[in-house]
C-alpha cells in the first residue's frame, strides 16, 4: 500500500527433473532428489518439456537422444536446460554422433547412484547458469530499451514549448511507460490561503467518453494525489477498494459509480523539481498487461489490473523527475513569452502615444499579416503549396508585424501626424495673408469713394459707385479664388495627382505690405508644399518619414531575440521595399525581399488606405483599395500572388478583430 522502492525476483523453489527412464530406474537417488526438493517428472516426447522460469534438467539414454534427434536437444539446451546422457554399458566415453557441447554431464549405463546424482546437481548448476544468463540479457535489453524510452522521452518533453501538448505528453508517456489504463495529472497552485491542486487532465484507454471537468482539491490526505504532493512520497496501491484500516488518506468512488468504471491499482507519483519541491502529480491507475488493449467493464478491469511492481515505480518516478523539469522549463518559457509580449504591448503603446490617430495600425497589419501565412501555410497547390509555417514563424512574423513601425518614435512628431500639405501655422499665415488683401482691396475702395466725392460731389456718383464696385468685386473674387486654391491644394491626395496652374498664377501675383514692401501671394516654399503631389509631407520630410524603417530595423537589432525570433528585424526592415527595386530603405528587389515582408507590404498598404484614422486622408472604400493594390501588383511592385491569396482567403477581415496574443 505505502512506497516501496523495488521488488527482487523470488528464485523458484522446485527445481524440476525431467526424466526418460529407458532402461534404468533412478530409484536410487529418489531419496536425495526429494531431500533437494527436486520436482520428478517422466517425459514421453520432447514437445512434453516447456521452458520455464525455475532450473530444468533432462535425464535420457542414448536409445531416447537417437529418437529424439540432436537438433531437438540443442534447440532444448538452447532454451536454458541442462542434458544428462546416460550412455551404452560400458561406454565411457560420449558417442560420436551426439555433440558433447549440448551436455552438462555424460554417465555410463548402468549409472552409479552417487555418480548419477553428482551428473544432475551440475546440470542443474549449469541450467540455473543459463536461466540466469537468459534472465540477465533480458533485463539488459530491457534496461536498454527502457534508458532509450526515457532518453526520447526527456528529449521530446524538453523541446515540447505548447504548454497543453507538453501536459498531455506527459501523462500519455507515463501511463505507456507503466502500461497504465487511465492517468490524471495534477499541478500545484499557490495562493494566499495556501497551496492546492488543480486537477488539469486526464485521459482512460477503457473510457474515452468520458468528459473532462476541471477541479481544484486541497493539499491534504484527504485525497491520494493529495497526500501525495504533501508528503512527497509516492503511493502504491494494489487495490484501493481495499484499503487498510487507519490509512491517513482514503479514495473516492464517486468518479466509479457514475462513470461505470473499476480503479483498482494505482500508482501516484509527486513530480518534484530541482529543488526538491513538488509541482505536480502523476496518479497512474490500472495496469495492463498489454497497454494495447482495454478492459471490456467494470469487473473486466477488476480481474485483469496488474498491481503496479518496483520497476514501473522507479520508471514513472524518472518520467516524474523529467517531466517536472520540462514543466518549470515550460513555465519559464510561457514567463518569458508574457514579458516579451509585455515589451511589444509597452513598444507599441509608444509608438501610438506618438501618433494616436493611427492607433491599432499595428496591431490590424500584424493580425492580417498571419492570417495571410495561414492560408498560405493552410495553400495544398499554386505558389504556396511548399510554404510551411511553424508556431515559432507565426509568433514571430506577428511580433514584426507589431513592431514595424516602432522606429517612428524617432521621426518628429510635427511630421508624423501631419494632416495637410502645410503645417497648420502656415496655412493660418496664408489665410491672414488673405484677409490682409480682402481689408486692403475693401479699404482702397472706401478711400477711391471718397475722394470722388471730395472732388466731384455727387455729379456722376452713381456710375463711379457702379464701376468701382465691378472692380472691386472683381478684385475679391480673385483674392478669394487665390484662398479656395490654396485649401484644395492643401488637401493631400493618395494617388499622384493635382492641377497646380493656378498656384504658379498666384506665385506671379504680388501686394503692397504695410511698410511699402511688394510682397507675394505664395512664397516659393509654400508654393512647393502645397505641389506635393501625393500624400502631405514634401520631400525633406519624405526622407525623415522613411528613415523609421531604418530606425526599426536598428532598434529591434539591439534585441538579443531568442532562436525562433531572431527574423523579426529582417522582417520588419523590408515591408517597404516593392519587388521592382522602388521601394525603400535599401531598394531591395525580387527574392531579396523575404516572402513574411512581401505580406507584411500587402497588409500595412490595405490598412493605410482603407483606415479611418488617418488625419491626411479620408477611408478608401474595401473595393478602391483593392483596385489601388492591384495595379501596384500589376506594375510589378508588389507580389501578385500575395496579393491574390489575400483577396482569396479573404485575409482583409483579420484587420477587423486584431490578435491579442
Amino acid at each position: 500500500m505505502s512506497s516501496r522502492p523495488g521488488e527482487a525476483r523470488t528464485a523458484p523453489v522446485h527445481p524440476l527433473l525431467l526424466l526418460h527412464a529407458g532402461g534404468w530406474s533412478p530409484s536410487a537417488i529418489a531419496g536425495a532428489l526429494a531431500a533437494e526438493r527436486i520436482e520428478v517428472r517422466e517425459v514421453q516426447h520432447l514437445g512434453d518439456v516447456r521452458r520455464g522460469e525455475r532450473p530444468t534438467v533432462l535425464v535420457l539414454d542414448i536409445g531416447a537422444a537417437e529418437r529424439f534427434g540432436v537438433p531437438a536437444l540443442a534447440a532444448l539446451v538452447d532454451a536454458g536446460a541442462g542434458l544428462v546422457l546416460i550412455g551404452e554399458p560400458g561406454a565411457d566415453d560420449v558417442p560420436e554422433r551426439v555433440p558433447a557441447h549440448i551436455l552438462s554431464a555424460y554417465i555410463a549405463s548402468p549409472p552409479a547412484p552417487r555418480r548419477l546424482l553428482i551428473g544432475i546437481r551440475a546440470a542443474f548448476r549449469e541450467a540455473a547458469a543459463r536461466r540466469d544468463a537468459r534472465d540477465a540479457v533480458a533485463e539488459s535489453a530491457d534496461r536498454t530499451t527502457e534508458v532509450s524510452d526515457l532518453t526520447e522521452i526527456g528529449i521530446r518533453l524538453l523541446t515540447e514549448r505548447n504548454h497543453a501538448a507538453l501536459l498531455a505528453l506527459i501523462l500519455t508517456q507515463a501511463r505507456r511507460l507503466t502500461s497504465a489504463d487511465a492517468g490524471s495529472l495534477y499541478l500545484v497552485e499557490s495562493g494566499p490561503a495556501g497551496g492546492r491542486l488543480v486537477f488539469t487532465l486526464t485521459q482512460n484507454d477503457s473510457r474515452p467518453d468520458i468528459a473532462f471537468t476541471a477541479a481544484t482539491i486541497p493539499l491534504d490526505d484527504s485525497s491520494l494525489a493529495g497526500h501525495a504532493a504533501r508528503t512527497g512520497s509516492p503511493l502504491v496501491i494494489d487495490d484501493v477498494y481495499d484499503l487498510p484500516p487507519g490509512s491517513p488518506f482514503a479514495f473516492n468512488r464517486s468518479f466509479d459509480d457514475r462513470a461505470g468504471y473499476r480503479t483498482k491499482s494505482v500508482l501516484v507519483i509527486p513530480m518534484p523539481n530541482q529543488l526538491g519541491e513538488v509541482i505536480g502529480v502523476l496518479q497512474l491507475i490500472n495496469r495492463k498487461p498489454d497497454f494495447r488493449m482495454t478492459f471490456a467493464s467494470a469487473e473486466d478491469a477488476g480481474l485483469r489490473a496488474l498491481p503496479f511492481d518496483g520497476r514501473t515505480v522507479a520508471l514513472a518516478r524518472s518520467l516524474a523527475g523529467q517531466a517536472a523539469v520540462s514543466l518549470e522549463n515550460s513555465q519559464l518559457y510561457g514567463s518569458i513569452e508574457r514579458l516579451f509580449e509585455g515589451f511589444v504591448k509597452a513598444a507599441v503603446s509608444a509608438i501610438e502615444q506618438r501618433d494616436p490617430t493611427t492607433s491599432g495600425h499595428s496591431e490590424r497589419v500584424a493580425s492580417m499579416t498571419c492570417a495571410l501565412a495561414g492560408a498560405a501555410d493552410r495553400a495544398g497547390d499554386g505558389p504556396f503549396r511548399e510554404v510551411r509555417f511553424t508556431r515559432d514563424q507565426l509568433r514571430e512574423l506577428r511580433y514584426a508585424g507589431l513592431l514595424h513601425d516602432f522606429g517612428k518614435v524617432s521621426v518628429r512628431e510635427r511630421v508624423l501626424v501631419k494632416a495637410k500639405k502645410l503645417y497648420p501655422e502656415g496655412l493660418a499665415l496664408i489665410e491672414l495673408r488673405h484677409a490682409y488683401l480682402v481689408r486692403s482691396i475693401e479699404c482702397r475702395a472706401a478711400m477711391e469713394r471718397a475722394d470722388y466725392l471730395e472732388r466731384h460731389g455727387s455729379a456722376g456718383y452713381p456710375a463711379f459707385a457702379a464701376d468701382l464696385e465691378r472692380r472691386t468685386a472683381a478684385e475679391l473674387a480673385r483674392v478669394n479664388r487665390f484662398l479656395d486654391a490654396v485649401l484644395a491644394a492643401n488637401e493631400p491626395t493618395i494617388l499622384p495627382a493635382g492641377d497646380f496652374a493656378e498656384l504658379e498664377e498666384f506665385s506671379r501675383l504680388t501686394y503692397q505690405g504695410l511698410d511699402g514692401e511688394v510682397l507675394p501671394f505664395l512664397t516659393g516654399r509654400e508654393v512647393r508644399s502645397l505641389r506635393i503631389r501625393q500624400g502631405s509631407l514634401d520631400d525633406e520630410e519624405w526622407v525623415e518619414m522613411r528613415r523609421h524603417v531604418s530606425s526599426t530595423f536598428e532598434f529591434l537589432s539591439r534585441i538579443p531575440w531568442t532562436r525562433e525570433l531572431r527574423g523579426i528585424p529582417a522582417i520588419a526592415h523590408a515591408h517597404h521595399e516593392k519587388l521592382d527595386g522602388s521601394g525603400y530603405p535599401r531598394g531591395l528587389a525580387g527574392p531579396e525581399i523575404p516572402l513574411q515582408a512581401r505580406m507584411m507590404t500587402v497588409a500595412d498598404i490595405y490598412d493605410a488606405l482603407t483606415a479611418a484614422d488617418r488625419p491626411y486622408k479620408r477611408a478608401v472604400a474595401f473595393e478602391r483599395a483593392l483596385d489601388v493594390l492591384g495595379a501596384e501588383a500589376r506594375e510589378g511592385r508588389l507580389d501578385a500572388d500575395v496579393l491574390r491569396l489575400f483577396v482569396e482567403a479573404k485575409g482583409y477581415e483579420a484587420g477587423r478583430w486584431p490578435l491579442t496574443g
